[in-house]
């Protein structure tokens, strides 16, 4: 297809990417989960990353993150080789009820890592009621509790403590995979939304091949056993999309179709994870 691109040679681009996985590797013990990782993210992208369950997918994320240190070759964030937590970086995960703690208010949550990177409580307070005007909760009030809050409201809470970081990228763990279909597309265009308008580069992991197309500017599709980059795919459709218009068109529907055979035909070569095996994040 015209809009795919093979697997990039990091470093051939003139501009300095955003996110940079150079031959990336990792692996549990005995079993490598990624090898020879090579794919860039260029400032102010939106780049998903999909592939069958088990892949590797989040231990990718949390290698981009730093969170996890690749076990071999080079990760580069803003051109800088990187082996721990960026500044600039921040991170969404898949469960917002874990990743929130029920018995601290909501500004509380959102201020927490502020205040322990030696941001004042003023300034702290003043960045968590300006992500949470971003992710429409302004009329949210601070002292509230997440267990008081839907499961839509406390992602966006969620997001906006990654907001109140000031990043220059975001990184996304599958963000929406535990809400509702409609809460599930408002928070799609809440974050499309925050990345075109505040230029943010954003990286997220998804399961759902129609989000993937619906949100990206490229896709990378994993595959194998250790995973490897399968194929980069290209997603020209335009800059404003919409629910119901982006996704009823011939051109969506192509790479949709496209995408979800890079996955079936990865999923026929990628093992499932079984009983008796060492289970990893996917």
């Amino acid at each position: 297809m015209s809009n795919t691109a093979s697997p990039e040679t990091p470093g051939t681009s003139t501009v300095i990417p955003a996110l940079e996985a150079r031959g990336l590797g990792h692996s549990y013990g005995a079993r490598q989960v990624l090898e020879g990782i090579d794919f860039s993210v260029l400032p102010g992208q939106f780049v998903c990353i999909v592939g069958p369950s088990g892949v590797g997918k989040t231990t990718l994320l949390r290698c981009l993150s730093g969170l996890q240190t690749a076990t071999s070759g080079e990760l580069r964030v803003l051109g800088k080789v990187a082996r721990e937590p960026q500044p600039g970086v921040a991170l969404v995960f898949q469960d917002y009820s874990r990743s929130l703690m029920p018995w601290s208010s909501v500004l509380h949550n959102i201020t927490l890592p502020l205040r322990a990177n030696g941001v004042s409580r003023k300034e702290a307070a003043d960045r968590a009621y300006r992500a949470l005007a971003q992710v429409g909760l302004a009329d949210v009030v601070g002292e509230q509790y997440p267990w008081q809050l839907s499961g839509g409201m406390q992602q966006r809470v969620a997001i906006a403590r990654a907001l109140a970081y000031n990043p220059t990228v975001l990184l996304m763990d599958e963000p929406f995979a535990s809400v509702d279909a409609q809460t599930r597309a408002d928070l799609e265009d809440l974050v499309l939304g925050l990345q075109r308008r505040l230029g943010l580069t954003v990286t997220l992991v998804t399961h759902d091949i129609d989000e993937s197309v619906y949100l990206s500017d490229r896709i990378v599709v994993l595959s194998g056993s250790p995973a490897r980059v399968a194929e980069v795919v290209d997603v020209d459709l335009g800059t404003s999309r919409d629910q119901i218009l982006t996704k009823s068109s011939a051109e969506f529907a192509a790479l949709r179709t496209h995408v979800h055979g890079l996955v079936r035909a990865a999923a026929a070569v990628s093992p499932s994870t079984g009983t008796a095996r060492t289970v990893v994040p996917s």
